[in-house]
């Protein structure tokens, strides 16, 4: 358990009750060959809260049904699913019709690609990042079948940051889309997003954003984005495995998504194919409902759902930064250690709590298993983010060790790792 209960911001009376935060999770009191558990594989999935495991289950032994039938079951399943929408839209500050549920992020975009794709012709450009997980990539790379241009965009290998000259330089003319990831989940950067959708939108280009990997770190506002399109998936911020897309109200009505013919032409359903996973809708509601209350005891002046998810953010981002910055440092002082990604503290708000390494005479899996053994939870690999390990020369060679923290990571935690991995070497 940590030591320090609180984090509270310099800069605000907002804090983070970190002991409340830990006891939320069950997940969090297993232990590794007498060691405790460390989750520090967030990037790949988080742990979730007792009340999301609660709900699941809550609503397979009470609710169980397919929607719009004239029982109470079928009934409660159908208000169900309009609470989830509900909170979701609070969470990105949208609309609730403008929500989307699907399997996951990867599938959201496979199937909106596909319906922006008929409206597509030869010549027409997408423009895409090497920086991005492979979701945000191949999905929009599969058009070129249909003898769509794709241009990449490259990314400054010093800093793992996404090369901003290079990406209003393959904005053009024929421009139809520009596909950009919020943060990434390799090197933990946060992209500029907001000039992407400026840029993107001076061209008269779609934007669509990946935002699984930003949404536990921080704040997501479409309106202020002013995106067309923004996706996540719930198990990256303590919900279940779930993805939701948003779309600007205009685009979910004007395109033509692949469908069967007996659902609805009606908004976001049409979007939406088969019977949904409701069990795991139900446990979106009360992962945002998690979101709720740590931003009301964060700051308990705050009066609406969305203000306390706000300030839920707030508290997260101190905490984060606090690790953020005893991590770097750790990792820097270990022999052999080559860290990529932003490592100027001046420069820290442009990164998340993500880092990939290698270590000199270690393969990253050598370095993940032995790890794992000690307790540490870590991934070895790529991450879908071939691009960018392709570039950067590590594919051939297992990738990269990921440590990557989310709010219930103790900097006790930082430090219990950074030792192991001084043991290990």
């Amino acid at each position: 358990m940590p030591t320090a209960e609180r984090i509270t911001s310099s800069a605000s009376s907002i804090s983070l009750d970190l002991a409340w935060v830990r006891s939320q999770f069950p997940a969090l009191a297993q232990s590794i060959n007498g060691n405790p558990a460390v989750f520090m594989d967030g990037p790949g999935g988080t742990q979730v809260p007792q009340r999301v495991i609660d709900a699941i289950a809550d609503y397979l032994a009470h609710n169980n049904a397919n929607t719009g039938g004239a029982f109470q079951t079928s009934r409660n399943t159908d208000r169900m699913i309009a609470e989830a929408r509900s909170a979701m839209s609070d969470f990105l500050n949208c609309d609730a019709d403008e929500i989307v549920f699907g399997a996951n992020m990867t599938t959201l975009t496979f199937g909106m690609s596909r319906a922006i794709g008929r409206e597509l012709g030869p010549g027409d450009e997408i423009v895409l990042t090497l920086l991005d997980h492979d979701a945000n990539f191949s999905p929009w790379k599969a058009l070129e079948e249909k003898g769509i241009v794709i241009r990449p965009v490259a990314f400054n290998e010093k800093d793992c940051t996404l090369d901003m000259h290079d990406l209003k330089a393959k904005i053009g003319g024929r421009t139809r889309l520009v596909a950009v990831g919020y943060a990434s989940n390799a090197v933990g950067t946060i992209n500029d997003v907001a000039e992407v959708v400026r840029l993107a939108k001076q061209a008269g280009a779609l934007s669509y954003i990946d935002a699984v990997h930003y949404a536990p770190h921080g704040s997501i506002d479409v309106r202020q984005l002013d995106c067309d399109f923004l996706a996540c998936s719930t198990y990256k911020f303590f919900g279940p495995h779930m993805g939701v897309l948003y779309g600007k109200r205009e685009h979910l009505k004007r395109l033509r998504p692949y469908k069967v013919r007996p659902n609805t032409n009606d908004i976001p359903n049409c979007w939406e194919w088969g019977t949904l996973n409701h069990e795991c809708i139900a446990g979106i509601k009360s992962c945002i409902d998690y979101w709720e209350e740590l931003g009301r005891r964060a700051k308990p002046a705050v009066t609406t759902r969305r203000a306390a998810i706000l300030a839920a953010h707030e508290a997260i981002h101190a905490h984060e930064q606090q690790m953020t910055a005893k991590m770097l440092a750790g990792l820097q002082a270990i022999p052999g250690l080559k860290l990529y990604g932003i490592i100027n503290s001046q420069q820290f708000d442009n990164r998340c709590a993500t880092f990939v390494v290698r270590i000199e005479g270690h393969t990253p899996l050598e370095l993940a298993t032995k790890l794992g053994e000690r307790g540490f939870f870590t991934w070895d690999g790529n991450y879908y983010a071939m691009n960018l390990t392709e570039q950067l020369k590590v594919e051939q060679v297992g990738g990269f060790l990921r440590i990557g923290l989310v709010h219930y990571n103790t900097m006790e935690e930082v430090e219990g790792l950074i030792g192991s991995l001084r043991e290990i070497v």
